[in-house]
């Protein structure tokens, strides 16, 4: 049960960083041109305390994945890192109203019959 839970908190872990980092560098703008201004711009979003918080949150998804590398074979527990694509697109339709289209949902839906499938092996 304890594998399925760190599995789970790498999944949700990466989902908040991933909309998190995404949220407030909606509030920045585009990437500069010029390689100063790059790295200026970025060390600027890094002290963003969101941007921060999503990085840790980054690293936390790792020590819970090293948990779950500690429960199963990576052939059975890496596919479900998949349903974080589904959150995210999910999360990302209703916070940031990106579109929904026949596409991405048919491809979602073949990522979550991959990890049905998936499950079935024996870890």
């Amino acid at each position: 049960m304890m594998g399925y839970i760190y599995i789970l908190g790498t999944i949700l872990f990466t989902v908040y960083g991933q909309l998190a980092m995404k949220w407030k560098i909606s509030f920045y703008g585009s990437l500069p041109a010029s390689l100063g201004e790059k790295v200026f711009f970025l060390f600027k979003l890094i002290l963003d305390p969101i941007i921060f918080s999503s990085l840790v949150s980054a690293f936390i998804a790792s020590l819970f994945w090293m948990a779950a590398m500690t429960k199963f074979n990576i052939s059975y527990a890496y596919p479900f890192m998949s349903l974080s694509y589904v959150l995210v697109f999910v999360f990302s339709a209703f916070i940031f109203k990106e579109p929904i289209t026949l596409y991405k949902v048919v491809g979602l839906l073949f990522v979550v019959v991959g990890i049905l499938i998936s499950s079935r092996s024996i870890s």
